[in-house]
């Protein structure tokens, strides 16, 4: 049987806008109050889709979540119809509108964690949404996330769907942004990575402390559990806290896996060498750490390129190929090195490049946009096909964003009551190309 790893890449929501509101994320902050373009966004997600589809990858798409999010505006005290919800939360809370407005669901690399069935014990592909209650504007996402994941992988057979972790501190969850599977082929078990920021129950271990980790020991445990995982399947390995403090907030920002590679920067972890070769014993297959030094790249140029917020994709040929952003290029430090490491003998051969900028600005990069789910060719095609990329649904998905969604938004834009119904009409037109059925509230 033929095993895949497939990218669910996220669908860029009508309100894609730059509020600034993820702090800890040095491009988010910075490019706070920009004027963004939502149309150009999801085009290039889009694109980005296709090419990996083109390039005979598994591609799926993730549905955005439906924003303005006016149920929790309702839920925290704002009354009467819609438009005056809007008008009564921007001119007394505008903060909570920004976030009740956020399009950050198009970062699937935060809607779940995934484990293949390869892994469980149970033989099923397992999903559990992350919670992600460290940011206000995310921790209103795993409810639907659930929604539109149980709807794309509706299978009971093959698929196995967890509620998301308790919504506390202790149990923060940031999806398998901070998760890598390596394996010698996607079809054998493998090792799953996961890492953490700090530990909620040991109070006196490291962390960091100009900015929070978000995913905590106690939750990579508990999802461990979840999916029926083996203890010689899991590591555990905690992220180094001083570059949390230098805009490191996720895992995939500073280190990116695929099968049995890991591309890291040399300060991405603690305790290295004792957990590597922790993995080497429990893969028992060759392995390459492919390592990036402070010399070569600095924290701050890997940050600012995103140099391992890049996807490492298998090709059909059995070479490896880094999918990066176009700002990779623009760093004369980091195209020097991806220039180099094809060179040097690893199994990475290729490097090709993607403008994803309208997403880079507000802080994620290729990896950020997609969630990847390893599966054999009998859970391929029990997916819901509707949400698989090609030619045909890259056209209706261009259309639909054409008919739909601005060339330009402002943060003051966000109260505007026509916004409501524009992003309304969209997702329920794209609830019926994915076939998706009711998975928004204003829906049921």
């Amino acid at each position: 049987m033929k095993h895949f790893e497939a990218n669910f890449d996220g669908l860029v929501g009508p309100t894609h806008n730059y509020a600034g509101l993820s702090f800890g994320n040095v491009a988010s902050f910075s490019n706070a109050a920009q004027t963004s373009n939502p149309k150009a966004a999801a085009k290039q997600g889009l694109q980005k889709a296709k090419s990996l589809a083109d390039l005979g990858m598994v591609q799926g798409v993730l549905a955005p979540q439906e924003r303005p999010d006016l149920y929790t505006l309702r839920r925290i005290g704002f009354s009467g119809s819609d438009a005056e919800v809007l008008q009564k939360a921007a001119q007394q809370a505008p903060a909570l509108l920004n976030a009740c407005c956020s399009a950050s669901s198009m970062w699937t690399a935060n809607a779940a964690t995934v484990s293949p069935s390869a892994d469980t014990r149970d033989g099923k592909v397992h999903f559990t949404p992350a919670n992600l209650v460290d940011k206000l504007h995310r921790s209103i996402e795993p409810i639907t996330t659930g929604h539109i994941l149980q709807a794309t992988f509706n299978n009971d057979r093959h698929f196995k769907h967890h509620q998301h972790l308790p919504e506390h501190a202790s149990f923060g969850d940031e999806g398998a942004a901070n998760h890598t599977r390596l394996c010698s082929e996607y079809g054998h078990s493998g090792v799953e990575l996961f890492v953490y920021g700090q530990s909620a129950t040991h109070t006196n271990a490291p962390k960091p402390t100009k900015y929070p980790a978000r995913q905590t020991l106690e939750a990579s445990q508990a999802v461990a559990r979840l999916h029926q995982l083996e203890d010689e399947s899991c590591v555990f390995m905690q992220q180094n806290p001083d570059v949390i403090d230098q805009g490191v907030f996720h895992n995939d920002v500073i280190s990116v896996g695929n099968k049995n590679v890991l591309f890291y920067h040399e300060q991405a972890f603690l305790n290295t060498e004792v957990k590597f070769d922790e993995i080497r014993r429990k893969m028992n297959s060759d392995m390459h750490f492919v390592k990036v030094t402070t010399e070569q790249v600095s924290i701050d140029d890997a940050v600012r390129s995103y140099l391992f917020n890049t996807q490492i994709i298998t090709l059909p040929s059995g070479e490896m190929a880094i999918i990066a952003p176009t700002n990779c290029q623009e760093n004369p430090a980091v195209f020097a090195y991806l220039n180099e490491l094809v060179t040097l003998g690893t199994p990475i051969k290729q490097v090709r490049y993607f403008d994803v900028k309208q997403s880079m600005q507000n802080g994620g990069g290729p990896a950020c946009l997609r969630l990847r789910v390893a599966m054999n060719e009998q859970e391929v095609a029990a997916v819901n096909q509707n949400t698989l990329m090609n030619d045909g649904l890259f056209t209706r998905l261009n259309t639909w964003v054409d008919r739909h969604y601005r060339d330009q938004l402002t943060v003051s834009d966000l109260a505007d009551p026509q916004l409501i119904m524009e992003s309304r009409t969209a997702l329920d037109q794209l609830t019926q190309i994915l076939k998706l059925g009711s998975v928004y509230q204003f829906q049921r």
